[in-house]
């Protein structure tokens, strides 16, 4: 094959970054939140400073991981998704009553969220919003595909 026959193949999704002012507080909260468990090494950062550092975690039932990431220079502003970068994190619910399952989950835990929200503009889905400790905007995402 050449560059110019197909797109080479992706196979799935793997993982999502996020800068954190505390990766420990961090990462303690999405082991709570996800259940996610945490890889054993601190993993570098490979062509910056030589000081920073990722704490991966990794969704047990989905293999999907999360790096809680360690800058050096980070000035400890929170997460903005008006600005440049990442606006925000969507996860798949496989149905709409999961969106109502984690909405029980994140009150129990006493997070904020917005609470589950069904449009049909400009097709039917519903979300469940909430953010990380970072303010990393997360989505819990259902599209009806059934008709």
């Amino acid at each position: 094959m050449t560059a110019t026959d197909s797109r080479p193949a992706l196979s799935g999704f793997h993982h999502v970054a996020v800068t954190a002012r505390d990766v420990e507080a961090s990462a303690d909260w999405y082991q709570r939140v996800f259940g996610m468990t945490r890889l054993p090494p601190q993993f570098p950062h490979h062509g910056a400073d030589a000081k920073g550092y990722t704490l991966v975690l990794i969704e047990p039932e989905t293999n999907l991981c999360v790096g809680i990431v360690h800058h050096p220079g980070n000035s400890g502003e929170p997460a903005d998704e008006t600005r440049c970068g990442i606006d925000h994190v969507g996860f798949a619910m496989a149905t709409r009553a999961d969106l109502d399952a984690w909405a029980g989950w994140l009150d129990a835990l006493g997070i904020a969220h917005s609470g589950v929200t069904d449009t049909g503009d400009p097709v039917p889905y519903s979300a469940l919003v909430f953010r990380d400790p970072d303010n990393v905007q997360l989505e819990l995402f259902h599209m009806d595909m059934s008709g």
